[in-house]
């Protein structure tokens, strides 16, 4: 009898732990970003120009100082569908950096920078990366908007199919950078050296707040805060990781047009063909 009560004393005590685990998971589960309405989404969207100039000017000012853009030249800045710089605003923003070079001789050098180079990477190489930032290289930002994303789960990924929405980068990079808080929630253990993000899965961020108001001034006037940062930060590492998106649209939609046409025919030459069968 004895055995009947410690067995069934041990089942409810599994239960009460299964149901308690997946709330304690909740509570220390990342928020899931909020939506952002962004210029560039669905199959007709395009990036808007000031805000990428914008976007731009943060990475410059803020992001560039531990974060490598390896896969952008400069000279990018003046292709078509982009941030909408000129050839000549584009060779002066090179003439910036310094780049590291080799002469006639074979002897390193440093030069200004020219539209053809990409942008130079803060640190000198990983282990230099690693050393400066407490044993982690910060990432490079080239394709992050691509390579960031977060599960909606069933049955939303299943609507985010249907409609085409492919922002879950952008929208995630975004509500990282605004979803820092002073303070960790009571009863949440802050490692030393960690920051708390209500984004950031875990919660626990090595990378200090990146963004103040007021850090950054824009020429077009718009709001120094920091949901127009992050914005503005979020939709230029969109560009950066895929420069020819409104090109590849462009070409997309005329490649539909091009097949309903065709389909059109077909079914008219098969109507034709066959309309002496009978």
């Amino acid at each position: 009898m004895n055995n009947h009560r410690t067995i069934i004393a041990l089942a409810l005590a599994g239960a009460l732990i299964a149901l308690s685990g997946p709330a304690f998971a909740q509570e220390h589960e990342a928020s899931p970003p909020p939506r952002v309405k962004w210029s560039f989404a669905g199959p007709f969207g395009k990036y808007d120009q000031a805000q990428l100039q914008r976007g731009f000017k943060i990475y410059k000012e803020v992001c560039a100082s531990c974060h490598s853009l390896d896969m952008l030249s400069i000279g990018s800045l003046a292709d078509p569908g982009g941030p909408g710089f000129s050839q000549a605003q584009a060779a002066a923003i090179a003439s910036e950096y310094k780049i590291k070079d080799l002469d006639d001789r074979g002897s390193q050098i440093e030069r200004a920078g020219r539209p053809a180079d990409h942008f130079p990477a803060p640190f000198a190489n990983e282990l230099a990366a690693k050393a400066m930032n407490g044993g982690v290289a910060p990432p490079d930002m080239s394709t992050l908007a691509k390579a960031r994303t977060y599960s909606r789960g069933f049955p939303w990924f299943m609507l985010d199919m249907f409609t085409q929405y492919q922002e879950h980068g952008p929208d995630y990079i975004a509500a990282l950078l605004k979803g820092y808080k002073e303070a960790a929630p009571k009863g949440f253990k802050m490692p030393e050296g960690g920051h708390y993000n209500e984004y950031f899965p875990g919660h626990v961020i090595a990378m200090p707040p990146p963004l103040q108001p007021g850090q950054v001034t824009f020429d077009d006037g718009a709001p120094a805060t920091i949901d127009q940062y992050a914005n503005d930060i979020s939709a230029f590492l969109v560009w950066a990781a895929e420069p020819h998106m409104v090109a590849r649209k462009r070409i997309g939609f005329q490649v539909m047009i091009f097949l309903i046409v065709l389909a059109g025919l077909m079914y008219f030459t098969k109507k034709k063909v066959w309309s002496a069968v009978h």
